[in-house]
């Protein structure tokens, strides 16, 4: 039996398409909260979990070494626009390391925001490596490598040093085994892994209460917390899903997408952690997922009201008029009580 439908897109009052989906949400202990849709089976988080690719970048002391705070460390952990401030900061940080933009690994492409594309188009030959949404992330990669002393080439590779510690602190976190047979490449150029829903989601819990982490990795993963949630233009950019979830907590929630319609979560002062894939890989959908899903778990709280009003966002049409929406199914809206 497939996904539940958890998303419905409306034209006017009638529903014109729906998306399925699986969510999970545990506690650090592994005790599951809400369970919908197979969250047993792998799939590539992508994203979602840069924050805790970053691990080694703060435990290793490279964040400390190159005096790098809140703004760095969010954007080592982000999936930018490619704004002129996220790759003027993903530079910033390569220069701190004795580095230039020919040590991104990354690969090249153009701001994700209409407005700025148009003008990166009027002024650049070409979008540059730092443009890159995933540059922040390389830039941390390549800092912890200087700081090692590990060669910066190939960092992105099956094997390099660098992979390995973000292989390890994936799997100390998650406790799911990242197995070469579920293994691809992303977007990026850097390893990933397919693995359940479920040890996503307890991971996500475990990163906001430092359950079952040693001391060290616990501080680094509250440091990396609050840094995205102190700095979520960072983390995303203007008017992203991530950017608006995250200043509407003001430090009570952590947010991060994924590509194909992945999406983590944590809610730090309950000690929750939340994973959801949209079958379709829409983003639309997952945003209205992950918003409805802290919603409920923030019931009867002010800030429910206003992830309540982003998981159902209007639709408009190239005049402005409003044309439909999306909404949870009832499948979703009725999950906590």
């Amino acid at each position: 039996m497939g996904n539940p439908v958890l998303v419905e897109v409306l034209r006017g009052n009638v529903v014109e398409s729906r998306h399925r989906g699986a969510i999970a949400v545990f506690d650090a202990d592994g005790g599951a909260v809400m369970s919908l849709g197979d969250i047993d089976r792998p799939v590539f988080p992508r994203s979602a979990v840069k924050s805790i690719q970053a691990l080694p970048f703060v435990e290793s002391g490279a964040a400390d070494a190159y005096g790098f705070g809140n703004r760095e460390i969010a954007l080592a952990c982000s999936s930018h626009s490619g704004e002129p401030e996220h790759a003027a900061l993903a530079i910033a940080m390569l220069e701190r390391a004795g580095l230039g933009a020919d040590a991104f690994e990354c690969g090249a492409h153009w701001s994700s925001q209409e407005h700025v594309l148009i003008e990166q188009a009027r002024t650049l030959s070409e979008p540059t490596a730092a443009h890159n949404n995933c540059s922040g992330k390389h830039a941390g990669f390549l800092c912890t490598c200087a700081h090692l002393g590990h060669d910066p080439q190939g960092y992105v590779a099956l094997g390099h040093p660098l992979q390995d510690a973000v292989k390890a602190a994936m799997e100390d976190v998650t406790g799911a085994a990242h197995k070469s047979d579920l293994c691809g490449t992303d977007g990026c150029s850097i390893p990933t892994y397919a693995v359940p829903l479920r040890a996503l989601a307890q991971g996500f819990a475990r990163m906001a209460t430092g359950t079952g982490f040693a001391p060290e990795r616990a501080k680094a993963a509250r440091r990396i917390f609050a840094a995205c949630m102190a700095e979520p233009f960072y983390v995303a950019g203007s008017g992203r899903s991530d950017t608006r979830m995250m200043e509407a907590g003001q430090g009570r929630i952590f947010t991060k997408t994924g590509a194909e319609g992945v999406f983590c979560a944590a809610i730090p002062e309950k000690g929750l952690g939340i994973a959801l894939k949209c079958d379709d890989g829409a983003t639309r959908a997952a945003e209205v997922m992950v918003a409805e899903v802290l919603a409920q778990l923030l019931k009867g709280d002010a800030l429910a009201g206003t992830l309540h009003e982003m998981a159902r966002p209007v639709l408009t049409n190239r005049r402005g008029f409003e044309v439909g929406g999306l909404r949870p199914s009832d499948v979703l809206d009725v999950q906590v009580g």
